[in-house]
């Protein structure tokens, strides 16, 4: 696996972005959490659309207009060695609201289809968890669909600890804690 890097969205990276998108529209038509981590990239019509959402969901204030429930960060991971977008993760500051503090969590995130398999989503997570850990958050719930064995491989593999299955509309979703201290 290539080094990867996370950053917040911004124009140089338009094009990707609405390639990125693309991608998972054609390959991942029947997967509902297809867009996971990239709140509203699917509804909007363009890439620079959704950079001024992402803009706006970082601030307390501005979040709700961008229909978020609570304000966070969302960061593109960018292969360093072709600058190529490989996938999205979000960061919400706090889950101190009803869905995300029984499913919904700290973080979801989408690698790109072409770009699965490799390791990249693990890498992805741990450099969230380290941007958790700037934020003050201590630690993190990530959530993932019971039938959902890469992510939740990919979860443990970053140090996440089971507490529970829940049900949610039908659906067993599986809970865990990631330390962001270690």
């Amino acid at each position: 696996m290539d080094e990867i890097i996370l950053i917040e969205p911004n124009q140089e990276y338009a094009e990707d972005l609405w390639a990125f998108r693309q991608e998972i529209i054609d390959k991942d038509n029947d997967n509902e959490d297809r867009f996971a981590g990239c709140m509203s990239l699917d509804t909007s019509n363009s890439a620079e659309e959704w950079i001024r959402i992402c803009s706006l969901r970082k601030d307390e204030k501005n979040c709700k207009e961008a229909g978020a429930a609570v304000p966070s960060h969302t960061y593109l991971a960018i292969r360093k060695n072709d600058n190529r977008i490989i996938g999205v993760i979000d960061l919400r500051h706090h889950i101190d609201h009803p869905i995300l503090g029984t499913w919904g969590g700290h973080c979801g995130y989408s690698v790109r289809p072409s770009e699965r398999r490799q390791g990249y989503a693990k890498e992805m997570l741990h450099l969230d968890k380290l941007k958790a850990k700037e934020l003050g958050i201590h630690k993190m719930l990530v959530t993932c669909s019971e039938g959902n064995a890469a992510s939740e491989k990919t979860i443990i593999a970053n140090g996440g600890v089971y507490e529970k299955t829940i049900e949610v509309d039908g659906e067993n979703m599986k809970r865990f804690w990631i330390n962001t201290e270690y």
